[in-house]
């Protein structure tokens, strides 16, 4: 099982970042450690040397059969389910690493740094490219997405992720996150949502 994610896929979340829109030339891709998953409403633990860490709510998409270099117009057929999950990320960390020009990997790979939801068969939405989710903290909406918004659409990002790595059943891949990120805090409640189904709920300890 592999874990992808998409940076830089929201226009609005680029500019929270660095202040521009930035949109990339092709997908920003980097992989979490499969000890980074974290499901079934396990706690997520704040590893306190990492500084401050951020919530990413974000759309991820689950793989259903093996692939490679598969073309885009055939990409829809590789996946079959979606949910919320949260990409965590040691953000002093990144600030740095981005700063010396060096890999994600430790601000977003570390253990438990992939919190994944319920799967939802993807045939019960009219179209996974025009999907609302949104994150709770604490009873309060901290991200709002539309899965429209995305600068590069989930077919892109299944046909460029198989270009490099062949594609098995269960891999998964977190599509981006939408602007309002923020820290969290020990004691924090958290809840995501498709359209109006909640999918994802842990607690931070």
């Amino acid at each position: 099982m592999k874990i992808f994610a998409i940076g830089m896929n929201y226009a609005q979340h680029n500019k929270e970042l660095d202040g521009a829109l930035y949109i990339p030339e092709e997908p920003v891709v980097f992989t979490k450690a499969d000890s980074a998953l974290l499901k079934d409403g396990k706690p997520f633990f704040v590893p306190n040397h990492l500084g401050r860490v951020d919530y990413e709510a974000e759309l991820v998409v689950r793989i259903c059969r093996l692939g490679k270099g598969i073309p885009e117009r055939f990409a829809h057929r590789y996946y079959d389910a979606v949910t919320v999950g949260v990409d965590f990320t040691a953000r002093d960390l990144q600030q740095r690493l981005r700063a010396a020009g060096k890999p994600w990997e430790l601000c977003k790979g570390f253990d438990g740094a992939a919190t994944i939801g319920e799967w939802v068969d993807k045939e019960k939405f009219l179209d996974v490219q025009a999907l609302h989710f949104r994150l709770d903290i604490n009873g309060t909406t901290v991200q709002q997405g539309f899965s429209g918004d995305m600068i590069f659409k989930i077919d892109r990002i299944v046909s460029f992720i198989s270009s490099f790595f062949t594609l098995k059943t269960g891999d998964m891949i977190y599509t981006g996150t939408p602007a309002g990120v923020g820290s969290v805090s020990i004691d924090d409640h958290i809840t995501g949502y498709i359209e109006e189904r909640k999918v994802l709920e842990f607690n931070v300890k």
